[in-house]
């Protein structure tokens, strides 16, 4: 199994080298459509992604493929399925910001054994895989081991997000009692989980292609990842980092991660 997955994490790669592609020539020079949800997509988040499958379906034409801006193509719930979001934190592509990602994982019957997540502007791939360890641009890294929430650095998503799932007393506690509460969002804040330069982070309302490869990950990079569901809107919530600043976060939302 960690052949496989080493082989298919070389995959991965390869398309994450064809989105940076689509995405760094268009870097500042595209412009941006608002999507029927109200959020925001431009040419190369489409581009990007038909990449991705391109170099997924040439490479291991058997799994299924779901993606933010294409959809699915097969049941992603059984077997092997990529899930993929060609440019995670499009608001930041589209206003010249250099900390969007490219997020591809690799799930075997709905579970994530393998992540990626790519920051082409900055030139900082992460990967790892189920027993393989995490590695940025080749180098191992690990989560924190921060123990005190009083010096943690913790990192949250957008406000907004905690509102819609009813966990908007939960973000003011956390500016309130947190010295170091700070907006790194999207894959560029799970990133910077990953390698312990973040303690910890709150990322809620995400969906699937948001949150599989960093599922498999931080647990990797010896961190404790806490998955909350939200059936009724179809989304999830993600606590992530040192273990023991998790737990602190964890017991002030009002939802629990099940299971």
């Amino acid at each position: 199994m960690a052949h496989d997955l080493s082989s298919l994490a070389a995959l991965a790669e390869r398309a994450a080298d064809a989105a940076r592609a689509e995405t760094l020539p268009r870097f500042r020079r595209v412009g941006v459509e608002i999507k029927a949800d109200g959020s925001p997509v431009t040419e190369a988040d489409r581009a990007a992604e038909e990449a991705i499958r391109r170099v997924l379906r040439e490479g291991d034409p058997e799994a299924a493929i779901l993606g933010e801006e294409l959809g699915a193509e097969g049941d992603t719930r059984r077997g092997a399925a990529w899930v993929i979001d060609p440019i995670d934190g499009t608001i930041a592509f589209s206003r010249g910001i250099p900390l969007f990602s490219t997020l591809i994982a690799r799930l075997e019957d709905g579970v994530p054994v393998l992540g990626l997540i790519d920051l082409p502007a900055l030139g900082e791939r992460t990967v790892g895989w189920r027993g393989g360890g995490v590695r940025r641009n080749g180098e191992p890294v690990r989560c924190s081991t921060a123990t005190d929430p009083r010096f943690a650095l913790v990192s949250h998503g957008d406000a907004f997000c905690f509102e819609r799932v009813g966990e908007k007393e939960a973000f003011v506690r956390m500016a309130r009692e947190l010295p170091l509460f700070r907006g790194y969002t999207d894959g560029f804040g799970h990133a910077q989980v990953l390698s312990g330069a973040v303690d910890a982070m709150v990322d809620l309302d995400l969906n699937p292609w948001d949150a599989a490869a960093t599922q498999v990950l931080v647990p990797e990079a010896g961190g404790r990842c806490e998955t909350i569901a939200y059936p009724e809107i179809g989304k999830v919530g993600l606590v992530i980092g040192a273990p023991a600043i998790v737990g602190a976060l964890v017991a002030m939302l009002h939802r629990k991660p099940s299971g």
